[in-house]
């Protein structure tokens, strides 16, 4: 009889009331929730559980989700110090995350996003997929190992609308010994698709240039991988090439006839593809003449509008910039810009008639003393989708251990992190101290005040005891979580704010203690002389009254 009414209680619990709805009624609430929550609801129960991973559920779920602009950093010493890599997200809102991206590990380098799935870069000789939610990781194996001039740029992620495959592709550079020309181009694609046992060569229609790619970049949109290659024929001495993932096929994109006019003072001209909103787009600016880094003059972005007639039309010309983010140029309605300064802005345009007017620019952080031009940036989103079917393919690897090699040039980097909370800690704990001393010396200081008898000096030390012990800032609780170097930055600036405030609150206590001690030592001091005084005028009264019986 119990063992029945247990399974009843249990099998009450199971059916939870949400159940009885329609299942296409729960997948709509579903759908409009984040993943953090979604990941929660996973452990609720069997029926959740199959819905959140049906892979058709996944992919729905990709049309509702917000997207993010992902900052990515990559590791770098600035005057002998190591920097790790770091990605900062900024949400629809424009509002920044403050802890570091799990998934990234100091080495890392961004190499794509697609899908909520980040490609990841290292020097070892396999590369990373790795879920920017859930933080489930894909090994891979290279498609040459220990290449010589092996580079994050020569990598690229995407994924097909049509076929639904992921695909990575690798720019495989000559290596010819007999021919050191050859070295910085490229005459075959290597592709893999994930879930296959091995990636596969495919030939471009003609030698490329790797340099472009490297310079210019490269963008992924609606599953076709699209670069910039040398044309001196043509009038911006470029070309669009494109590289279909599912046909696997090559093909040409013109670029606008109009030849860009240049100002007398600047310098070579240079180019880069970058995807604005999921547009193809191209953005070109002047350098300085003596300093290539620098650009000079006006930026001007063209978008091409339509792929099948190459058509381009101009949509901004605005006051060239420092550096060019990329590969994702903007993020929402407005577009990101670096500067020296060590600043990243947001722009906020409205073309008409090929003429940009600023409606609104703002700062979006300080990402000093990070270098402007070691920072890519992306749209990215949160999503459910799982590595763990691809997990079986042959060229599917376990981390290396160079990794943990590796991490042991970072052992600077994590003492110093480690210092930081020993602190935060040490002040914590120093304002615990303080406070319990406090409470009990104003216990003992008041225990004083019912042995002076001035009512009103009683009353003005009793108020300065109130009023001048410490009383110090909210202490909030420390995540576990790293914090992204931009936050870290800010936490180091509070905690020196914190220890300046703690000695400023001792200092001014101890002052306030002195001054109180000071009063209670006068008015004892008066109570005392008072109490002398009233003793000899009671003796010579009792003796005038002695003289007095006498007589």
């Amino acid at each position: 009889m119990v063992s029945e009414e247990v399974n009843s209680k249990k099998q009450r619990n199971e059916e939870c009331f949400i159940n009885c709805l329609p299942r296409d009624l729960i997948e709509r609430v579903f759908l409009r929730l984040p993943v953090s929550t979604l990941l929660m609801c996973v452990g609720v129960c069997k029926p959740w559980q199959n819905l959140i991973r049906d892979p058709q559920f996944v992919t729905l779920h990709l049309k509702h989700v917000s997207h993010f602009a992902l900052l990515f950093f990559g590791k770098e010493s600035i005057a002998g110090e190591r920097h790790p890599s770091d990605a900062i997200l900024i949400d629809e809102a424009w509002s920044q995350s403050t802890y570091a991206v799990p998934v990234v590990r100091p080495d890392d380098i961004l190499f794509g996003s697609c899908n909520g799935l980040l490609g990841l870069y290292t020097k070892t000789s396999s590369i990373k997929i790795a879920n920017l939610a859930t933080g489930e990781c894909l090994h891979l194996e290279k498609p040459v190992k220990n290449l010589k001039g092996d580079h994050f740029s020569s990598y690229s992620f995407g994924f097909h609308p049509l076929t639904k495959e992921y695909k990575i592709t690798h720019f495989l550079r000559d290596c010819v010994e007999d021919h050191p020309e050859n070295k910085d181009r490229f005459k075959f694609i290597q592709v893999y698709k994930l879930g296959d046992e091995t990636w596969k060569d495919i030939r471009t229609p003609e030698d490329l240039s790797l340099n472009c790619v490297r310079n210019s970049g490269s963008i992924n949109v609606d599953g076709t991988m699209y670069w910039l290659t040398e044309d001196m024929a043509a009038n911006w001495h470029h070309a669009v090439m494109s590289f279909d993932l599912g046909k696997e096929s090559f093909a040409r994109i013109q670029l606008p006839a109009s030849v860009p006019e240049d100002c007398a003072s600047g310098g070579p001209r240079r180019y880069w593809i970058r995807d604005i909103n999921g547009k193809i787009s191209i953005a070109t600016a002047q350098t300085h003449p003596s300093e290539p880094t620098r650009l000079v003059g006006e930026l001007q972005i063209w978008t091409l509008d339509n792929k099948a007639e190459q058509r381009w039309s101009q949509n901004y010309n605005i006051l060239a910039t420092d550096y060019i983010p990329g590969p994702s140029l903007a993020h929402g309605e407005k577009l990101l810009t670096q500067c020296r300064d060590g600043n990243l802005y947001s722009y906020e345009l409205l073309a008409e008639n090929v003429t940009s007017k600023v409606l609104k620019m703002a700062k979006l952080l300080d990402f000093s003393p990070r270098k402007p031009d070691n920072m890519q940036s992306y749209i990215c989103v949160k999503s459910l989708v799982r590595l763990d079917v691809y997990k079986k393919a042959g060229i599917v690897c376990r981390p290396n251990q160079r990794e943990g090699l590796e991490s042991k040039k970072w052992e600077a980097w994590q003492q110093m992190l480690s210092k930081m909370e020993e602190l935060w800690s040490c002040i914590h704990q120093k304002e615990n101290h303080s406070i319990a001393s406090s409470q009990q010396l104003r216990i003992r200081l008041n225990a004083l005040l019912p042995h002076l008898s001035d009512d009103s000096i009683r009353q003005q030390i009793g108020m300065e005891i109130g009023q001048k012990f410490p009383v110090f800032p909210d202490q909030k609780a420390r995540s576990l979580r790293r914090l992204n170097f931009v936050e870290q930055k800010r936490d180091r600036e509070a905690l020196d704010a914190r220890i300046n405030k703690y000695l400023e609150i001792i200092k001014g206590t101890t002052e306030a203690l002195d001054n109180i001690s000071s009063m209670i030592n006068s008015a004892i001091q008066v109570q005392v002389g008072a109490s002398i005084s009233n003793v000899v005028i009671c003796s010579q009264n009792h003796s005038e009254g002695e003289d007095a019986v006498d007589i």
